[in-house]
């Protein structure tokens, strides 16, 4: 009795021990391919480190990150998620170079404006700027947190468009480095009803080529800045927590808008309808080109980012519209606006 007892205890003990070994081994293997996958992702996007401990700690981060996106992928969702070029940095790290919104400080007083779409009783079903030529290619604002330029000045090309039926690329880089006597301040975090009021004392912009993009702020190019290409003379808010307004605006134009992006889900953002999660503390601002439908029936804002066209649908990401809250989807009702002429 007792050798078998003995033998019971042995047999207990090996098959522990296996288990044990075929969890580390699978954690060992596991590691490794978390390791080629970084490597692979370092050479894919040119990301290079300075010294072993510094690629240690964004090693451990682009795992953390990667896990997350492979765990929501495998789950049932409108949209799909990928490891892109912010997959090595924490949101924190994340937020702060690349979100750049933040509310004008006298907004909470600020006088309603005119909404000259007030009246319009019928819209298109679907609405593309893109292919009415009122968009112009996808920018990349780098690490220069003035997405607030690019919101603003993508609206403003869409109605040069629609006005003279010129599309021109106008610069970014002039708001960032020029727009510096109000509350906007270069690669800070600003609004863009303060880039067009620059734009419409500085009596308009010059041409992206005439004044490219640096993903820094400069001292104004005084000379670059006098040669205006386009001009606009003012510039109205959409109707507060109004998706229906808000309809109205981007059915006639590209309109400004601004969201949370703060969350994880919208930074990895692949492909898809995007339906959160998020919440309404607005951080970036955006320009709605369209909107349309899915073939499953979800409405959805069509929208181009400032994050390059590797980033999203070639730059762009449909985010779910006609929500059941007031503010939409991550705030986009929030907070809209759009040049005049």
């Amino acid at each position: 009795m007792a050798f078998m007892a003995s033998n019971k205890c042995s047999l207990l003990a090996l098959l522990v021990l296996s288990v044990f070994v075929l969890v580390t081994a699978s954690r060992v293997l596991n590691e490794v391919s978390m390791s080629d996958r970084h490597n692979q992702w370092m050479l894919e996007h040119g990301r290079a480190y300075k010294d072993v401990i510094e690629k240690q700690h964004h090693f451990e981060i682009y795992k953390k990150n990667v896990e997350f996106i492979d765990s929501f992928n495998a789950g049932d969702h409108k949209f799909k998620l990928v490891a892109n070029h912010f997959a090595d940095l924490t949101n924190e790290e994340f937020r702060a170079m690349y979100n750049g919104f933040r509310l004008s400080s006298t907004d909470s007083s600020k006088a309603k404006s005119s909404f000259k779409y007030e009246n319009i009783t019928a819209v298109a079903e679907f609405v593309d700027w893109r292919t009415k030529g009122a968009v112009t290619h996808v920018k990349n604002q780098q690490q220069c947190s003035c997405c607030w330029a690019f919101s603003a000045v993508a609206a403003m090309e869409g109605a040069i468009k629609l006005s003279t039926g010129n599309l021109i690329s106008l610069s970014e880089q002039e708001v960032v480095d020029c727009d510096v006597y109000g509350e906007d301040h270069g690669c800070n975090p600003s609004f863009t009803d303060g880039a067009y009021k620059f734009i419409i004392q500085n009596g308009g912009l010059t041409t992206e080529t005439n004044y490219p993009y640096m993903a820094t702020q400069g001292t104004c190019n005084r000379q670059k800045a006098a040669s205006h290409a386009a001009q606009i003379n003012g510039y109205e808010e959409v109707p507060a927590n109004n998706e229906a307004a808000l309809l109205m605006a981007v059915a006639n134009q590209p309109v400004s808008v601004t969201i949370d992006a703060s969350g994880s889900a919208f930074r990895f953002y692949s492909n898809g309808v995007f339906n959160g999660p998020c919440g309404t503390e607005l951080d970036h601002a955006v320009t709605a080109v369209g909107y349309g439908q899915d073939s499953d029936g979800t409405k959805y804002w069509l929208i181009k980012n400032s994050w390059g066209e590797s980033w999203g649908e070639e730059g762009y990401i449909r985010m779910e519209r006609d929500v059941e809250y007031a503010q939409g989807l991550c705030g986009i009702a929030m907070q809209a606006s759009y040049p005049t002429i």
